[in-house]
């Protein structure tokens, strides 16, 4: 979880039977994997905007977090690009998967003009429009009489189901785009997977992603049907460089730097014509997404030196375990046995750091959440991985079956998610969300 370019993807699951940097072998513990089958089984459920212009990009952080992320007033929402996918991350954010129950082409033109108005209201903020006083409000009031912008970006992508007939766009479906499926080691809960359409929001503020749920939600009851909502949270870092995942341990600290855009154009933005890709998908990107449950009860028990032989970092400040600063550079060519970071190492496993895997890296932008507490009592907590990619097969794909069985697998278990396009951005006043899929 903070390696596998953004962070590193935290996944899979089979008994650790790897040794340490010191040849002392891994213990184990045989209850975890039957609370794995059984804890997971029953605790599966739960579950502006804005175009990224020039000026969002270079304001935008290079090193993951190394502040605390500065407070801003909105974001510009016409651009080339959803400024959602570069903004810096926000404290809260939530995550919904929507079906689309719009009949035709026409009604699901008419559901993405109806969006991206309410989002481009949401991006800029002002005073909601008064209907009477015999007519329902025109907002729901959570923010007061006067909406503000704040931090709120919100980012549209659409899902491979869209593509399947209903709507006469099979034919400009983005190439890489399909149902996500189940790698080994997960426990994966359909009906916290897919969706028509994903559209997740973020601010610092709570009460401001809260307004923007019900806000788009309301404008839209008649095109389309929540399916599954994820809300989670950034913690701040503490004390300083990346924030922390729920395992303690830093998360996004070889994220490649959001404000080089030649380097975004190389792992981010998918290009039109290029690879099979329709021309509309320019300024888009293949978006993955997974709730990742931590066994937390069973990682509190682990070792402190387990815990960073697995990771391959030191706990207190995120330095590989061959340095002792969290942007060091591992040297993995100055250990090529695997004496200090284990070969098996999260972070070593997920970004290899060689020529050949330099173009798997992945835009992260990692939350955590908290569920409460599944059917017998322990704590639903975990992660909510996503990961921007040019190719979702060539980055995400690739990176997640070289993580199959890796040690941290008896501790975590992805649940949910899906692939999804973000779509691209919106260029001006007459433009909408997904404009182009109708030329």
């Amino acid at each position: 979880m903070n390696e596998t370019q953004p962070s590193e993807q935290p996944l899979r699951g089979t008994p650790m039977r790897e040794t340490t940097g010191s040849g002392k072998p891994v213990r184990e513990t045989p209850t975890r994997r039957g609370f794995l089958l059984g804890a997971v089984g029953a605790a599966a459920g739960a579950a502006a905007t804005a175009a990224a212009s020039a000026a969002v990009e270079a304001t935008t952080t290079a090193t993951p977090a190394a502040a605390a992320p500065a407070r801003a007033a909105g974001y510009a929402f016409h651009g080339a690009h959803q400024a959602g996918v570069l903004a810096p991350v926000r404290r809260s954010t939530s995550l919904l998967a929507l079906d689309v129950t719009a009949v035709g082409a026409d009604g699901l033109q008419e559901l993405l003009q109806t969006i991206t108005e309410k989002l481009r209201f949401l991006a800029a903020g002002g005073t909601p429009q008064e209907l009477g006083i015999t007519a329902a409000p025109s907002d729901s009031g959570v923010l007061g009489p006067e909406v503000v912008a704040g931090d709120l970006t919100a980012t549209l992508a659409v899902g491979a189901s869209l593509f399947d007939g209903r709507f006469g766009l099979a034919s400009v479906k983005p190439s890489k785009l399909r149902t996500m499926e189940d790698f080994p080691n997960d426990a994966l809960d359909r009906t916290i997977c897919d969706g028509d359409l994903l559209l997740q929001f973020e601010a610092d503020d709570n009460d401001v992603v809260v307004h923007a749920v019900r806000e788009v939600l309301r404008a839209t009851r008649a095109g389309m049907q929540l399916r599954w909502r994820q809300d989670g949270f950034a913690s701040p870092p503490r004390p300083s460089g990346t924030p922390r995942n729920l395992m303690g341990f830093k998360d996004g600290t070889a994220n490649p730097d959001r404000t080089d855009a030649k380097l975004m154009s190389q792992l981010v933005w998918a290009h039109g014509g290029a690879n099979g890709e329709p021309a509309w998908v320019e300024g888009g990107s293949y978006l993955a997404v997974r709730k990742i449950r931590m066994l937390v009860e069973f990682w509190d028990r682990v070792g402190i030196e387990e815990q960073q032989q697995m990771f391959g970092r030191y706990k207190g400040s995120g330095a590989p375990l061959t340095g002792s600063k969290e942007f060091d550079d591992p040297h993995y060519e100055r250990d090529p046995n695997g004496g200090s970071i284990p070969l098996s190492a999260h972070m070593r496993v997920a970004n290899p750091r060689t020529p050949g895997t330099d173009n798997q890296r992945m835009l992260r932008r990692a939350f955590n959440y908290d569920g409460g507490i599944d059917a017998n009592g322990n704590l639903d907590q975990g992660s909510i991985f996503t990961a921007f990619n040019q190719d979702i097969e060539r980055q995400f794909v690739t990176v997640q079956k070289r993580l199959v069985d890796e040690p941290l697998v008896d501790y975590i278990s992805p649940v949910g998610g899906g692939y999804f396009f973000a779509l691209p951005g919106v260029k001006n006043a007459s433009d909408w969300l997904g404009k182009g899929m109708f030329a």
